[in-house]
């Protein structure tokens, strides 16, 4: 027989995996008897995890609504990171289900106030493209600034708060979008009824909030909007290139996340594209392996001369 430690860690997968299982369901995947079953709800219960049951022959066992937190031992910015791991995780290929049955796992046994919140994140997330050429250093994001943007998603309350430390927002926010290793919220300024993408690390929360508001639907592709914007606005630096070539060829040499490209006349294209400093640009636009010219920013024509010096320095005299 099985340890009664690891039993009740199976007993305990096997009941969230299900919503009811009879006393001589779970004895048989146990390999026990309906005693030990029994006994072992009762430790459950003794535990901290809620286990209802209905009694007869045809009873059920059936695993509660968590009422606390423990055993799970999360306090509230732990269970948002898992949960922001795993719906991370459910958007890459081959492990969409499993993830999404972690995630479910996780909301069940969690207390409402909680569950909640993490449902708040779920509903209010998309994820868009990803480049994963990316060497940048992720910046932080407080765990409970996501938190309050989601719930204010979910009851259509507007937000009050900073830009890049200077510039005054508000926002009526419609949907947090993870994208590039960053978030984003995406949402529709009242005064001027514009959309925009505003990256979370860069936004400050005022309190009080903004005031409620009728939520309205987006205008457009979520996600093509956001690399569109994020690539003319949501960079450090943003870099305006004409490219010897035409669209087609530019769209099929990049990753959707660095920027959009447009046609222009004679073969040629713009591509609209950023980063977090000028060398991240410089270098990535040097790997296109195609001519350019850089339209702006002036900045960035500078570095490309310092690089090219250095490179013509580092091939002189060389057979």
């Amino acid at each position: 027989m099985k340890k009664t430690s690891g039993r009740l860690l199976e007993l305990l997968g096997l009941m969230q995996a299900r919503v009811d299982w009879t006393g001589p369901e779970l004895a048989g995947r146990l390999g026990v008897t309906d005693r030990t079953v029994r006994n072992d709800i009762a430790r459950l219960r003794e535990l901290g995890y809620p286990v209802d049951a209905t009694r007869g022959r045809t009873g059920h066992y059936r695993l509660g609504v968590g009422a606390k937190l423990p055993p799970l031992l999360l306090d509230d910015e732990e269970a948002v990171a898992v949960a922001v791991g795993l719906r991370t995780v459910t958007g890459v290929a081959g492990f969409e289900e499993s993830g999404g049955r972690a995630l479910a796992k996780l909301e069940h046994v969690l207390p409402d106030r909680l569950r909640r919140q993490l449902a708040a994140l779920r509903d209010a997330t998309s994820a868009g493209p990803v480049n994963t050429d990316s060497n940048v250093e992720d910046p932080e994001v407080d765990p409970a600034v996501l938190t309050e943007i989601a719930a204010a998603i979910r009851d259509h309350r507007g937000l009050r708060a900073f830009y890049r430390d200077e510039e005054r927002v508000e926002i009526e926010p419609y949907r947090l979008v993870a994208w590039q290793r960053r978030w984003y919220v995406v949402g529709r300024d009242p005064a001027t009824a514009t959309w925009a993408p505003y990256r979370v690390d860069w936004l400050t929360l005022r309190t009080p909030g903004g005031r409620g508001f009728r939520p309205t639907d987006f205008p457009g592709d979520l996600t093509e909007f956001v690399v569109r914007e994020v690539a003319r606005t949501g960079w450090a630096v943003h870099a305006r290139l004409v490219i010897d070539a035409p669209a087609e060829e530019v769209i099929a040499r990049i990753n959707p996340a660095v920027g959009t490209v447009e046609a222009l006349p004679e073969g040629r294209s713009v591509l609209v594209t950023g980063g977090d400093s000028l060398e991240v640009v410089a270098v990535w636009i040097g790997m296109l392996g195609i001519d350019f010219t850089v339209e702006s920013p002036s900045a960035l024509v500078d570095h490309l001369r310092v690089l090219a010096d250095r490179y013509a320095g580092a091939v002189a005299g060389s057979a």
